[in-house]
């Protein structure tokens, strides 16, 4: 990748390292307090002094070209090394800040409970760093991450959550279920295993979505039957099972953080309140608590 001789700002760099992330201009003006427009132009500007089209851009939102991508691997560096220095210049004007990573079923799952998380007094805030994606904790990208499977490189530990389960759900209210189809995660975008599962089978798929949050709305509003986690579809009184747990899609779910964290006390306090939390939950996250079940529709 080359850039024309013109010095290139950190702060047009954070702006695409946001827009990058986020997907979007909107999502991105809210974390950084700039409008969708001022954003867009200063992404064009950018791309004009960098000679190279750095984003897709469509009414879906905003994605990396393979220039970007470049791009976007050496920034996010870049800002994975400012966030130690930013925390030690704050550090005695404002109350550590702890990023919990995790996707957007699990994000939701936690937010739920944040007053089991975060108490008064404790001494730090809570950051939900909500993304599909997988951040980079080895370089301080996050400092604690919800993730399918242990880590076993860098100098990270792991403790073990929980076993979770999916199955299909519907709108309880659709008055003819046996004429739904599916609806899915766009291949682009079904990075999980229960994303990509449906494109698998031989099932007709109504509508696609580009984001787990616009799939289960779509299910809410009877496009059609959606794969979800049985903490997410259970606890959702509009919805209903359409069918059996898929059990090639239960998976177990670890904490993962940097080794040299584990043992500060704020951190420590989260750690075993999200523990607690998925101890307590455990038939719930494995599928033992439905509201409601038609295990005929999706057959």
């Amino acid at each position: 990748m080359s850039f024309t001789h013109e010095r290139l700002g950190w702060d047009d760099l954070e702006i695409f390292f946001h827009v990058a992330e986020t997907g979007g201009l909107s999502a991105a003006a809210r974390l950084i307090g700039l409008s969708p427009p001022t954003l867009g132009r200063r992404m064009l500007a950018l791309e004009q002094r960098a000679g190279q089209v750095l984003f897709y851009r469509a009414q879906s939102g905003y994605s990396l070209t393979p220039a970007g991508q470049a791009l976007l691997d050496r920034v996010r560096r870049m800002h994975a090394a400012a966030v130690p220095v930013q925390q030690a210049l704050f550090a005695q004007a404002a109350t550590p800040l702890i990023r919990l990573s995790a996707g957007t079923a699990t994000a939701m799952f936690l937010a739920d409970k944040y007053n089991l998380l975060c108490r008064s007094g404790d001494g730090f805030r809570l950051n939900f760093v909500t993304t599909e994606a997988r951040l980079d904790i080895a370089h301080r990208e996050i400092d604690l991450g919800i993730r399918n499977r242990p880590e076993d490189s860098g100098n990270l530990a792991t403790r073990k959550l929980g076993t979770l389960r999916f199955a299909p759900y519907r709108s309880w209210s659709v008055p003819h279920p046996e004429q739904l189809g599916w609806v899915a995660l766009d291949p682009v975008h079904a990075k999980h295993p229960a994303g990509r599962w449906l494109h698998d089978q031989d099932h007709v798929i109504s509508a696609l979505a580009s984001t787990v949050a616009t799939v289960h709305a779509l299910v809410q509003a009877g496009a059609g039957i959606g794969v979800m986690p049985c903490m997410t579809g259970d606890c959702d009184p509009s919805l209903c099972r359409a069918g059996p747990v898929i059990e090639d899609l239960t998976e177990q779910q670890y904490l993962v953080m940097h080794n040299d964290d584990r043992h500060r006390a704020p951190v420590r306090r989260l750690i075993e309140r999200i523990v607690k939390i998925y101890s307590d939950n455990a038939d719930l996250l494995a599928g033992g608590r439905p509201l409601r079940g038609d295990p005929g529709a999706a057959g």
